[in-house]
């Protein structure tokens, strides 16, 4: 078991060290947009993925959104978007960020976007600004996300040949009639030995983002392990929830987005919006959330925490603890933090401990959770692959 866990540490570090690994963001802004009612007065951190989250809070115009992540590619990429709402016409915006593709991406990068970029990103993007220029392969299957999506393209085309069924099930006009095709017709189609076998193993889910300490979660919190989990998720994503406005699975299923269905940076009302200054509220850092807030001199109002704490809750687990009494210096009275996993329940945050008014405190006496909440928009999460999703505001006195 040891060496199982070591080989999977090893893999998924490979996979996230040296790739950009997340080309859109894999949680709904929508949700977190209900959670954290943000106000002009709100700092706000989030850990930047693709970024398009970050642009999505931007748009309730809090006084900033600092995007936060250990990975400079995937800043690179939020750069590379604040590059293209400052420098080009929403029609070039949307060929590339919308559709994946835009039509000789060198020549309008080297003229419009390379000089606006940070040295870092300038090189990333001088040798990878081919990724939106190939004829036939989308930006959205590229990176390790997008090679896993790649993959179940090709398996769905291909090899099960169910790409009328998906298309169908797209742009189906009605719930009802997406449900029938989803059951009656793909279903059980998809779900072969050969899908089973990849999908229960450590490097297939480190090319998504799920490390072991995670899938280790889900194998003990939930019942049927790993492939029932994703059974689920799927039902719940297409047999429960309109494909109308699913951005989120459109892209991966198609390699673009719609106009129609698309994330809300990418609308032409809100494109003109970040162009003429909400874009501007955004800064980028690399670094980890704790070593960013070590070196922040305000309060932050707003914590937006992604899954991440499920990566740091097994062999890392005094990263954990160093985040979160981070979080709770750096915290503003009333601060907010939201966070999901993959898990049925964040227990292990029942371990943490934190100096607090001069003495150590365990964390769950200083967090108050809106369960009601939580579990209300959880329901309705058009991603949906993760197992439970969390708000609960800092006691921190004023």
């Amino acid at each position: 078991m040891a060496i199982r866990d070591w080989l999977s540490g090893r893999v998924f570090n490979m996979v996230h060290g040296n790739n950009l690994v997340y080309n859109t963001c894999w949680e709904d802004p929508r949700l977190d947009r209900a959670a954290l009612q943000m106000g002009p007065d709100d700092e706000v951190v989030v850990i930047t993925s693709a970024g398009c989250n970050a642009l999505d809070y931007a748009l309730t115009g809090p006084r900033c959104v600092h995007a936060v992540d250990m990975n400079p590619r995937q800043n690179a990429l939020l750069e590379l978007k604040i590059a293209g709402i400052r420098h080009l016409e929403f029609d070039d915006f949307f060929a590339m960020f919308g559709q994946g593709k835009l039509p000789n991406a060198r020549s309008i990068y080297e003229s419009r976007l390379r000089d606006a970029l940070s040295d870092w990103s300038r090189g990333y993007w001088d040798r990878w600004i081919t990724f939106f220029d190939h004829r036939r392969r989308s930006f959205y299957y590229r990176g390790t996300s997008g090679a896993f999506a790649r993959f179940i393209k090709v398996y769905s085309d291909r090899i099960i040949k169910v790409r009328p069924l998906m298309d169908a099930m797209l742009n189906a006009p009605t719930l009802s009639e997406q449900q029938e095709i989803y059951y009656q017709q793909l279903r059980d189609k998809f779900w072969t030995k050969m899908i089973r076998f990849a999908m229960n193993r450590d490097t297939t889910l480190s090319m998504v983002g799920v490390p072991k300490a995670q899938r280790r979660q889900i194998e003990m919190q939930y019942p049927g392990g790993i492939i029932q989990f994703l059974q689920d998720c799927l039902d719940s994503v297409f047999g429960e929830l309109p494909l109308a406005d699913n951005y989120f699975w459109r892209v991966y299923m198609t390699g673009c987005y719609t106009p129609e269905c698309c994330p809300e940076y990418l609308k032409p009302d809100n494109f003109v919006l970040l162009r003429d200054g909400l874009a501007d509220r955004i800064q980028i850092h690399t670094d980890s959330v704790q070593g960013f807030l070590q070196q922040h001199p305000g309060q932050i109002t707003r914590f937006v925490l992604l899954d991440h704490m499920d990566w740091l809750s097994d062999r890392f687990f005094p990263l954990l603890e160093a985040e979160w009494q981070a979080i709770v210096d750096r915290a503003a009275p009333a601060a907010r933090v939201i966070w999901r996993s993959g898990g049925l329940a964040t227990d292990f945050l029942n371990q943490v401990q934190v100096r607090f008014d001069g003495r150590m405190r365990e964390l769950p006496s200083l967090l108050t959770y809106d369960e009601t909440l939580a579990k209300q928009l959880h329901a309705r999460d058009r991603v949906h692959t993760y197992g439970s999703f969390y708000i609960a505001d800092l006691a921190i006195p004023s």
